[in-house]
C-alpha cells in the first residue's frame, strides 16, 4: 500500500497506530506530505526526525486504536517539542474543544466521531443512531492486556471480549472473535455484534448534521471563546 500510494500520485499521506518510520524516506522522496498520528512526544520527535510535514496529538480520548495519553496532557507537550505544526485530536467534539486546542498550543484539530454523524457519512444508520443515542459512560476499550486498546461503544460484542480478556484468553482468540466486526457495524448496521468505533466525546452528540452545519456551528463557537480570551 506505501508504495501504491507513491505510484499513484497521492499528495498527503496520514498514518495512525504505529510507526511509518520504514516508509518516510519513499515517501519524502517522492514529494508526499505526510502528517503521522502520534500518542507520545517521543513519537512526535521521531517523526519530526524523519521529515514529517505535521503530527496529529491524538488523546487516549478518541475512537479506535488510541494511546493512554490524555489529549489534554498530550497536545502541549507534543507543541512544545516539535517545530512543525500540530494537529490535536481525541475528545473534541464541537467548538469548545476547538478553542482549547488552539489554547494548548495545536495549529488545527482532527475530528471523527463528531463526523460519523453526518449526513454525507456512509457508515449505516443503525451506526449513527447509536452514536446519538450514547450516553457519557458507554465508552469502553478492548485490548488493553494485549497492547493494541481500542475504544468503542459498549455493546455485546465488547462484554464478550471483555470477559475473554479477563479470563487470560490469547491474542489471538481476542482477534478471531473481533474480526470483521468493524465492517459488521459500518456496513451490515449490527451494532450489537459490531464494533462501534467512537470517541468519548460521542455522548455530547445529539443529533445528525450536514458537514457544512457541523463546521459552522463549532468555527462559530469557537471563535467566538477565542476572541473572548484575547
Amino acid at each position: 500500500m506505501a508504495r501504491v500510494v507513491v505510484e499513484e500520485g497521492i499528495k498527503v499521506v496520514t498514518t495512525g497506530a504505529g510507526n511509518p518510520a520504514k516508509y518516510m524516506e519513499m515517501w519524502k522522496n517522492a514529494g508526499i506530505k505526510v502528517i503521522p498520528v502520534v500518542a507520545s512526544v517521543a513519537l512526535a520527535r521521531m517523526m519530526e526526525r524523519s521529515g514529517a510535514d505535521a503530527v496529529v496529538a491524538e488523546g487516549t480520548e478518541s475512537g479506535g486504536h488510541i494511546g493512554e495519553e490524555t489529549t489534554m496532557s498530550l497536545v502541549p507537550q507534543v507543541a512544545d517539542a516539535v517545530s512543525i505544526p500540530v494537529i490535536a485530536a481525541g475528545g473534541i467534539g464541537d467548538g469548545r474543544g476547538i478553542a482549547a486546542a488552539f489554547m494548548l498550543g495545536a495549529e488545527a484539530v482532527q475530528m471523527g466521531t463528531r463526523f460519523v454523524v453526518a449526513s454525507e457519512s456512509i457508515v449505516h444508520q443503525n451506526y449513527k443512531e447509536r452514536i446519538i443515542k450514547s450516553k457519557d459512560i458507554d465508552s469502553t476499550v478492548t485490548g488493553r492486556t494485549h497492547g493494541h486498546p481500542v475504544r468503542c461503544l459498549r455493546n455485546q460484542m465488547t462484554r464478550e471480549y471483555i470477559k475473554m480478556e479477563q479470563g487470560g484468553k490469547s491474542f489471538e482468540e481476542l482477534e478471531y472473535l473481533t474480526l470483521g466486526t468493524l465492517r459488521k457495524a459500518v456496513m451490515e448496521g449490527d451494532v450489537m455484534n459490531g464494533t462501534v468505533m467512537a470517541g468519548q466525546i460521542a455522548g455530547m452528540i445529539k443529533k445528525e448534521q450536514t458537514c457544512k452545519e457541523m463546521i459552522e456551528e463549532m468555527m462559530a463557537q469557537a471563535e467566538a471563546l477565542l476572541k473572548g480570551a484575547r
